[in-house]
């Protein structure tokens, strides 16, 4: 039986995006972590609420920052989207050895809630098919 590749979700803040990301892999039962360039001090109400919605309580989740030992422990890095050039993840990441994938989501932030929801739900659309490869 094959190793379960370790899947790290990475965005900026780690307050929306990643952590829905995050939460929905791990009740596939992926091995998965999250974390952000400039972290945010809590995770987005909204994102909170949305995940409600799912069934999925995140509202004790933690932003974290991003570390190289995260970078060195995933099988799989995957980028939210970048909007923030500056702190964006995917050029330092793309240095690392590691598997890069970008998703391109848009960032949620100050969006309304329907569009929030649109960008939750392709985010779970994603992760299934992620976890599908993985039990392939």
């Amino acid at each position: 039986m094959k190793e379960k590749q370790h899947v790290l979700f990475v965005c900026v803040g780690n307050s929306g995006r990643s952590q829905m990301a995050e939460a929905f892999a791990k009740k596939l039962g992926l091995r998965v972590s999250s974390a952000g360039t400039a972290p945010a001090k809590t995770v987005s109400p909204v994102t909170v609420q949305l995940m409600q919605e799912k069934g999925i309580d995140i509202s004790s989740n933690k932003p974290k920052m991003l570390t190289n030992e995260m970078i060195e422990e995933a099988s799989l890095v995957v980028t939210m989207g970048c909007s923030i050039e500056a702190v964006c993840p995917a050029p330092m990441l793309a240095k690392m050895q590691k598997k890069l994938v970008d998703w391109g989501l848009e960032d949620p932030k100050g969006k309304p809630i329907e569009e929030i929801r649109r960008i939750r739900d392709e985010i779970e659309r994603r992760v299934v098919e992620l976890s599908e490869k993985e039990k392939a």
